[in-house]
């Protein structure tokens, strides 16, 4: 019977998930526990092993005892082939493993094996019958042979008497009680005695988890269950002495009367196996997880997938994902009649802007009645910004902003309801496109062809004063401003109303042109969690490819998407596709880390509105599937570093908005130290001088066909540029100047 509560995750540390980045992404993912398997981690080494985890998390720790059990010892090499038929011996010595002498662990196992005793090893693959015994050693004849590593399971075929603890065990669990860990397990559980045994080591206020990995096990559920916390079926383990056929059965049965004595139990050993080295489970792997749950598991256990795997928390998103199905599909139990139901994918993204993305169109059934309505002619960036309310990158906007909407976001940089947002968007009217429109609350956009883009419905005119907004908007009136000068022409009457498309505006780069819904299906099918986003007019040089490289890995993120904004060639120093081909360069040179870097475009004109325009951007990019969004602040005091302060402050005054601003100055390369550093707001005598290079300037000189410094711009780039210039014949107006 599925329980009310959501299914817990748990997960072994290892050497693949004890650094930083995992562990805050485990925590940010919901594991409830951390497993410290003791049978793979030295007593010497535990309290390192705790401290490195709570420096980096808050989630419980849990230490999982060796317990009764039985292992092979240390092997030199690592493993050892023991052919069939040949004679091993098993010594109570500490012995150099080989292929002819080892040893067991614990060492004084050997003195409680019998001639005839038959011993699997590592889960069956290699058997051996012991055929002498003697006072330090045992000699056996291998049956059937294979490979043996060290510290793998070994199994006796008769019941061996063994003490429930070792003694590192002893020695691990009375440390953790001194230093405040409350979450124990107890490996191979016998009977309740071991239970009880554990528990007056470890205290009445420790959680213990009773595994049930062996037949004694199962003979002795109720007691254990009872005198447990939880417990955990460990399927790996308890297929050594049950038949693997028997395994699925065996764990309904528990799941069920752990349910029935009021016990939480979780489910361990190959949920995703093959995704230790693959990047999706099997279709089998999913079954059972999600039949896993059916069955009422209370949580489920990661075991190798995050302590050895080649992605931790890719696999505890994925038991995420399926444990969204599951629920899903929960929920329509009590339903008679059970249709298909489309599911959104649970998504490990930053959710956007206000929750859900804003999709809004024309169907074309409707179409036809598009010929009714008024149609005005609008410029290029009101289409754009129709296309971006549309699509969902202006999300939760559904429409061109009312008066009410916009005195909110110029006087408080938030929606009327609350919800962070910076930027107007507007749609002014002029004389003629309001007569057009006259008193219909619907109108059809359409660009200077005639070709129809957008309807807005439940149209509203109204006035807004035009150096109010200015004063608001920008901080000045003064057409000395870009920002005010490009809206001096506007009359002071804008349309207000819901945006819904009716179709997408043409662009030569169409295939860099992501939707939200289309880039958050890209970086989903990365295995993307957490993204910076990079929004850039100038082509790929050498000081921002420092900064995001360095951004990646400081910030622990899973990639970078770079966005290019291309929508307008007018005031640019180089033309929009050529600094789209200098970022596939960098991709197709493998200047960046191999699969670090995804690349799009983003149709979103420059509005000069400084610390507005940064946090409206990052929004923008919260709304494709960014976590972080890369700020560059001005790198000498003055007015930009004004502007720079101000655009902290704004960010701060906010709150969290979802998006994480990542705030960067301009690199500068210091030539006697070879290295990239930010140039700072402060000049520092004792600082080495830092060079730098306005793109302008390097317009100028690879204009005059003229070698930019290695340590600026990569040589391939460079020649692309230097062809694009004299195809364009563009005269360069700059001379080059270092910094």
């Amino acid at each position: 019977m599925p329980r009310a509560v959501a299914p817990e995750i748990l997960c072994t540390v290892g050497p693949a998930s004890l650094n930083a980045s995992v562990l805050v992404g485990l925590q940010e993912l919901g594991v409830s526990l951390l497993r410290i398997n003791l049978s793979h981690t030295r007593i010497k080494d535990l309290p390192a092993v705790v401290s490195f985890i709570r420096a980096h998390s808050s989630v419980p720790i849990c230490l999982d005892t060796e317990g009764a059990q039985v292992r092979t010892g240390d092997i030199v090499g690592g493993e050892i082939v023991l052919r069939e038929n040949a004679i091993v011996c098993a010594h109570r010595n500490l012995v150099p493993g080989d292929a002819q002498n080892f040893n067991l662990y614990p060492l004084e196992i050997v003195d409680q094996l019998e001639e005839g005793d038959l011993i699997s090893v590592d889960f069956n693959a290699v058997l051996v019958q012991v055929t002498r015994k003697e006072l330090d050693r045992v000699e056996m004849r291998v049956i059937h042979g294979g490979v043996v590593g060290r510290n793998k399971a070994v199994t006796v075929e008769r019941d061996l008497p063994l003490a429930p603890l070792t003694h590192k065990d002893i020695e691990a669990l009375k440390w953790g009680r001194d230093n405040g860990i409350r979450h124990v397990a107890l490996s191979f559980a016998n009977r309740g005695e071991d239970v009880d045994a554990v528990r007056a080591l470890v205290g009445n206020d420790t959680f213990l988890i009773s595994k049930i990995e062996c037949r004694n096990a199962l003979y002795h559920l109720d007691e254990i269950a009872q005198r447990s916390n939880a417990l955990l079926i460990d399927r790996g383990d308890l297929s050594r002495q049950e038949p693997i056929e028997r395994i699925p059965c065996l764990q309904k049965m528990i799941i069920r009367r752990g349910g029935e004595l009021g016990r939480r139990v979780y489910v361990a050993t190959n949920l995703l196996e093959s995704m230790i080295s693959a990047h999706n489970p099997t279709r089998a792997e999913a079954n059972d997880v999600i039949n896993t749950l059916l069955d009422g598991a209370d949580g489920l256990v990661l075991a190798a997938e995050t302590a050895i795997g080649r992605d931790p928390v890719g696999c505890v998103g994925m038991i995420l994902k399926l444990i969204h199905e599951y629920e899903a599909f929960r929920s329509t139990e009590s339903s008679t009649v059970r249709h298909y139901r489309p599911n959104e994918r649970l998504s490990l993204l930053v959710p956007p802007h206000g929750g859900a993305l804003v999709e809004q169109s024309v169907p074309e059934s409707e179409w036809h009645a598009l010929g009714r309505l008024p149609r005005i002619t609008v410029g290029p960036n009101v289409l754009q910004d129709a296309q971006n309310i549309g699509l969902g990158t202006f999300s939760p906007l559904r429409g061109f902003m009312d008066e009410v909407t916009l005195d909110a976001v110029l006087r408080t940089h938030r929606l009327a309801d609350g919800t962070p947002w910076t930027m107007p968007i507007l749609l002014p009217l002029d004389a003629r496109s309001e007569a057009t429109l006259g008193t219909a609350d619907s109108v059809v956009l359409a660009d200077e062809t005639g070709t129809a883009y957008a309807v807005v419905r439940d149209a509203g005119v109204f006035s807004f004063d035009l150096g109010t907004l200015f004063d608001l908007w920008f901080g000045t009136r003064s057409s000395a401003h870009p920002g005010v000068r490009a809206l001096l022409p506007w009359s002071g009457r804008f349309l207000a109303g819901a945006v819904y498309l009716l179709g997408r505006q043409p662009s030569d780069y169409r295939e860099h042109v992501l939707s939200p819904r289309e880039s958050r299906f890209v970086l989903q099918h990365k295995g993307w969690r957490k993204v910076i986003g990079f929004h850039a007019d100038r082509p790929a040089n050498r000081f921002d490819e420092y900064t995001q490289l360095a951004a990646l890995e400081r910030h622990s993120v899973d990639g970078i998407l770079v966005d290019l904004a291309l929508d307008d060639d007018r005031e640019r120093s180089f033309a929009a596709d050529a600094v789209l081909r200098s970022y596939r360069m960098m991709l197709d040179f493998s200047y960046y880390p191999s699969g670090r870097v995804c690349l799009g475009t983003l149709p979103l004109y420059r509005r000069y509105a400084e610390g507005r325009e940064q946090v409206f951007q990052a929004l923008c990019h919260k709304n494709l599937g960014c976590s972080h969004f890369l700020v560059e602040l001005a790198a000498a005091p003055g007015p930009s570093s004004v502007a720079t302060e101000a655009t902290r402050a704004l960010f701060a005054s906010l709150g969290d908005i979802g998006v994480v601003p990542v705030f960067v100055r301009p690199v500068g390369y210091a030539r006697a130290e070879g290295r990239y550093a930010e140039i700072g707001p402060e000049a520092d005598s004792a600082k080495p001088v830092q060079e730098f290079i306005d793109v302008g300037d390097a317009c100028a000189a690879l204009g005059r066909n003229e070698s930019l410094p290695d340590w600026f711009m990569r040589e391939p780039i460079q020649d692309m540029l230097r062809a694009s210039l004299t195809h364009r014949n563009k005269e360069p107006e700059n001379v080059l100047t270092g910094q």
